[in-house]
């Protein structure tokens, strides 16, 4: 072959190979949609939003929250499963739709382990126990034990959805105090801590950024926070551990999923921009604000979060022997 039509060749080939590699990791005109599987007013909700306009940013498109809540978390994190694999779609992913929920709901839709692409850990929250404090006038983890024994009818709380962490740590609850409660699902933490504002439900198990500034402002009672240490925002709460229950100190994860089969060069399109969003100061400073830790790390370190937490909840169900019951 002559030279130039040699280099002409060449270079066209290589203008095919750079226009392949750009398709493949680009992610259309469609905004790209985090689906929070919850209502709205919960702290997922707050991750994901605290995270989308930085991650727009990033990515050089819209980002849309969409809340699609149901079944503690499971229709949204369906959908999400069940998506196109093109990264126009993500789900905020959580300890109740990756763990407790799949440990504790037989009829669950999706696997959590193969059901998903991993992209990135965002965030820790504690979660905490906190109490309307006009219906269980309580102040201490040993108060409320006695008082919910004391009751003439059964005490009552709230959960952002059944099979959700805070239905598993409800569940737990009652069977490391030996109590009777009744489980009274939402379909967000959102509903739920609106009612228990109301004081149409006692109390309730649900993630820090949430409950804070109910707690701050006197209007709930913090018990005890799920976390290794006090929370720096709530330093006069104890965690459970110096309650004497260690079983409870788990402390919740947030991080962005996809569905299955996504392309590797999408994926980590993906991770880089959400790990540059999490050094966004405005993302740094609304998470400090609410009390969220936030996470980063590989792909491949999310996924080994997400195995490790589902093997813990499944054991936890096996050996309290828990059930699915409202």
């Amino acid at each position: 072959m002559h030279p130039a039509r040699f280099l002409r060749a060449a270079a066209a080939a290589l203008g095919l190979l750079a226009s392949l590699a750009a398709h493949a990791q680009s992610l259309g005109d469609r905004p790209v949609r985090i689906i929070v599987p919850f209502a709205a007013g919960g702290a997922t909700d707050i991750v994901a939003r605290a995270v989308s306009d930085a991650l727009a940013r990033e990515l050089g498109q819209p980002v849309i929250v969409e809340n699609r809540p149901g079944a503690g978390g499971a229709v949204g994190a369906n959908f999400v499963s069940k998506a196109p694999p093109d990264g126009n779609v993500l789900g905020l992913a959580t300890v109740s739709t990756m763990a407790t929920n799949p440990a504790i709901n037989p009829k669950n839709p999706y696997d959590p382990v193969t059901g998903f692409t991993p992209i990135i850990t965002l965030a820790t929250v504690p979660v905490v126990l906190a109490v309307n404090a006009t219906r269980l006038p309580v102040n201490t983890f040993d108060e409320l034990v006695a008082q919910v024994k004391r009751c003439p009818v059964p005490c009552t709380f709230a959960s952002a959805g059944m099979g959700g962490v805070g239905h598993l740590d409800g569940e737990l609850f009652k069977a490391l105090t030996r109590t009777e409660l009744v489980h009274v699902p939402y379909k967000g933490a959102g509903p739920a801590i609106a009612d228990l504002l109301a004081g149409q439900v006692d109390m309730m198990f649900d993630n820090l950024p949430s409950m804070l500034p109910h707690i701050q402002s006197g209007a709930l009672r913090g018990i005890a926070v799920m976390s290794p240490q006090r929370s720096p925002s709530l330093p006069q709460v104890p965690t459970f551990t110096e309650v004497g229950m260690p079983e409870m100190d788990n402390t919740a994860w947030m991080g962005l999923v996809a569905p299955p089969r996504l392309p590797h060069v999408i994926r980590d399109k993906l991770h880089a921009a959400a790990a540059r969003a999490l050094e966004d100061p405005a993302v740094r400073q609304r998470f400090e604000k609410a009390g969220i830790q936030p996470v980063g790390g590989a792909s491949s370190a999310f996924a080994t979060l997400i195995e490790r937490e589902l093997a813990v909840r499944r054991k936890i169900v096996a050996e309290r022997q828990l059930k699915l019951e409202p």
